[in-house]
C-alpha cells in the first residue's frame, strides 16, 4: 500500500519555494494487546467519567485546562489556541545551514522523508545536490499538528530526510558533566582499548533483530496451535570481580568466536512468517471453551 502523506506544503529556500509532501520515515513494529476482562475475556471499554457529576462525558463537553496549582486550572478555549502566533502551517522555512556533526544525536526526535511534486523535481534535486556537495544540513522550522517544531533537512542517498529536533530545554542530559573521579591504570585503559579494537566492525542494520518481539510472536503462535510453551533457559551471570579479568575474558571470548567463523548472523524472516500466520489465525473466529480440568481448548466456527 502506498505511503500516505501526513503534511503537504512548500520548502522555502531563500526566494525559492519547492512544493513537497511529508511522510513518516519509520514504522512502529511493537505488538499491541487489548485489555480483556479476566473472567469473560471481553474487551475493556475506557470511558470519560466526571467524578463530581458521576456520569459519562461526551467529547464535545471537554475543554483544556492548564494546572498551575493543585486542583487550580487556567482554561483555554479553541479560540484561544487559534489566536496564538503560529508560523506558516504550510511551509518548512529554512533559516540556516550547518555541518551535520554540529547537531548532536540527542537532539534528534522523529524522522520523516520529503518528496517533491512532479513539477518541482529540478529545484528539489538542485537543493539536495548543493547541500550534499557542501556537506551541510538545513536548519528550519515547521508547524506540525498545531505545534511549531525545530527541524533539520539532510540528504540520505537520493532521499531528503527531515528530522524534528528537540529544543534545548527539552533535553535533560548535561553534556558538560565530567567523568567519575576514579583511578584508572594505563594497563586497564590499554586492555579496554584492545577490547574495543577487537569488537570494531561495520554497522549492518539488517544483522540486528528484535529478539523479544520474535519470541513474543512465537509464544502467540504456540498458544494458537495449543503447543507446549517452553521457557528459554536463563544465562548464568558471570561471577567476575576483577576488572582486568573481565576484560581479558571478553577478549578471549571474542577471539574464539572469530576463529569459529564469526558471530551468528541474522535470524532470517522467521518472525515475519510468525506474524503473518498469527494475523491470519486472528482473522478466523475462535471460541475458547474450558475443559473439565480447567484447560482451554480451541474450536473454530464453521459459519
Amino acid at each position: 500500500m502506498a505511503a500516505r502523506a501526513i503534511w503537504s506544503g512548500i520548502v522555502t529556500f531563500g526566494m525559492v519555494s519547492i512544493p513537497v509532501k511529508l511522510y513518516s520515515a519509520t514504522e512502529n513494529k511493537d505488538i499491541s494487546f487489548n485489555q480483556l476482562h479476566k473472567d469473560c475475556k471481553s474487551r475493556i471499554k475506557e470511558q470519560r467519567m466526571c467524578p463530581v457529576c458521576d456520569r459519562k462525558i461526551e467529547y464535545e463537553e471537554i475543554e483544556k485546562g492548564y494546572e498551575y496549582s493543585k486542583g487550580q486550572y487556567v482554561v483555554l478555549t479553541k479560540d484561544d489556541f487559534e489566536k496564538l502566533p503560529l508560523p506558516n502551517k504550510n511551509a518548512i522555512e529554512i533559516t540556516s545551514f550547518v555541518h551535520e556533526d554540529e547537531i548532536d544525536a540527542v537532539c534528534y526526535d522523529k524522522a520523516y522523508y520529503i518528496e517533491a511534486d512532479e513539477a518541482a523535481r529540478k529545484p528539489f534535486a538542485l537543493f539536495m545536490k548543493a547541500m550534499t556537495e557542501k556537506g551541510m544540513v538545513a536548519v528550519a522550522t515547521v508547524a506540525i499538528r498545531s505545534k511549531q517544531r525545530l527541524c533539520c533537512l539532510r540528504a540520505y542517498g537520493g532521499t531528503l530526510m527531515m528530522h524534528t529536533l528537540l529544543y534545548p530545554d527539552e533535553i535533560r542530559v548535561d553534556k558538560n558533566k565530567e567523568l567519575p573521579d576514579v583511578q584508572i591504570s594505563d594497563k586497564e585503559l590499554m586492555m579496554a582499548s584492545s577490547l574495543i579494537d577487537l569488537m570494531t566492525q561495520d554497522f549492518v542494520p539488517e544483522a540486528h533483530k528484535d529478539q523479544y518481539r520474535e519470541a513474543l510472536l512465537q509464544l502467540i503462535e504456540a498458544k494458537l496451535e495449543g503447543k507446549e510453551v517452553h521457557e528459554a533457559p536463563q544465562v548464568a551471570a558471570a561471577n567476575v570481580i576483577d576488572l582486568m579479568d573481565a576484560l581479558q575474558a571478553s577478549m578471549e571470548s571474542i577471539k574464539a568466536k572469530k576463529q569459529e567463523g564469526g558471530t551468528a548472523g541474522a535470524t532470517g524472516n522467521g518472525a515475519e512468517k510468525v506474524r503473518k500466520s498469527a494475523a491470519k489465525r486472528a482473522e478466523e473466529p475462535v471460541a475458547a471453551v474450558a475443559g473439565d480440568e480447567g484447560k482451554k481448548s480451541r474450536k473454530r466456527k464453521t459459519g
